[in-house]
């Protein structure tokens, strides 16, 4: 299944059955008004859903509405909760260069995780908005899955099953007030602004064989201004899987329906792969020797993000994440 959240003037909007095309879209019913709703009762109403979806692909579709992604919200407006992990070796080479740290001891032993905020979150259209470009506004490409309900202690393999839905996100960060918040012991905050997602959210099954391992095998897309800046593959360079990262989050609680679980920034060794976040860049470059005034720009106003997964037939799997950053002043 394809689904999307379509804005109707309410907090979590209503639900959206998408067809295998993307180009056409139908009510998903009473009985799954949310996509909480029916992460709330997976097991008995997905499977109602899923034989709905057949019966429209049988159809063709006729009938239906087209599909529009700028009418769409987050497929989930608001969740339980949101927990990103760090699972590229690359990415965590790069960044603990730039931070002048050590990588952390047993990155390869456990994952490593934080829990951000997820009261609000962001369409792929939406602007992002920021108070001072001296902050150091960066994008993050990233993969999430959503979860059905995790019980406490399941195992890597278990909590494969519990993966209902995959999504494509920017996990947006504030670089330059990362270091002071860290410093103080007690992780991310102010430094992690709202994240936004690409309007699909799609089962694993309907991945077909990019979705394998508990990972997407597909390359990501980041275009900066109109201008290429990455492709990495998502699946590759990875030290834990999705299982794994959800077994971790599940060692001590239960994880509710419609925890959204991340990987990290998507990153690959490869120069060739390009960049998903802007400081993997400054980074290579400064290994590279170019001096403080050569390096990659942070995000300024008006610059404009796109994030985008292709599968092989060329069809965007999760619709695109295309923004704008909008920098406004305390008074505004």
């Amino acid at each position: 299944m394809r689904l999307a959240t379509r804005h109707n003037g309410r907090r979590d909007g209503e639900l959206m059955l998408l067809s295998p095309s993307r180009q056409h879209w139908a009510p998903a019913g009473p009985a799954t008004p949310t996509l909480q709703a029916l992460l709330d009762d997976w097991e008995v109403l997905a499977p109602a859903l899923a034989r709905r979806c057949h019966s429209l692909d049988a159809s063709g579709w006729q009938g239906c509405a087209a599909f529009e992604p700028q009418q769409c919200l987050a497929p989930l407006p608001r969740a339980y909760q949101w927990v990103d992990a760090s699972v590229y070796r690359n990415h965590a080479r790069l960044i603990y260069q730039w931070r002048q740290e050590p990588i952390p001891p047993r990155y390869e032993d456990e994952p490593l995780v934080y829990q951000g905020g997820s009261d609000v979150m962001l369409s792929g259209t939406e602007p992002i908005v920021a108070r001072d470009e001296a902050h150091g506004i960066d994008l993050e490409a990233e993969i999430a899955v959503i979860t059905t309900d995790v019980p406490m202690g399941v195992s890597a393999e278990q909590a494969l099953q519990h993966i209902a839905l995959v999504v494509l996100l920017n996990d947006v960060s504030l670089r330059g007030l990362i270091p002071a918040e860290l410093a103080r012991g007690f992780g991310f905050y102010q430094s992690k602004p709202a994240t936004s997602f690409a309007p699909i959210a799609v089962t694993p099954a309907a991945l077909g064989s990019a979705w394998r391992g508990g990972m997407l095998h597909l390359p990501v897309h980041i275009e900066l201004n109109g201008q290429w800046f990455g492709q990495p593959d998502a699946g590759e360079e990875t030290v834990f899987h999705f299982g794994q990262i959800i077994a971790h989050l599940a060692r001590t609680r239960a994880l509710a329906a419609g925890s959204i679980v991340g990987a990290g920034t998507i990153s690959n060794a490869a120069a060739a792969g390009g960049n998903a976040c802007i400081t993997e860049a400054r980074v290579r470059q400064m290994l590279a020797g170019a001096p403080e005034a050569e390096l990659q720009p942070y995000l300024r106003h008006g610059d404009r993000v796109r994030i985008e997964v292709l599968d092989a037939q060329g069809r965007s799997v999760f619709g695109a994440i295309d923004q704008r950053v909008q920098v406004v002043s305390q008074a505004e």
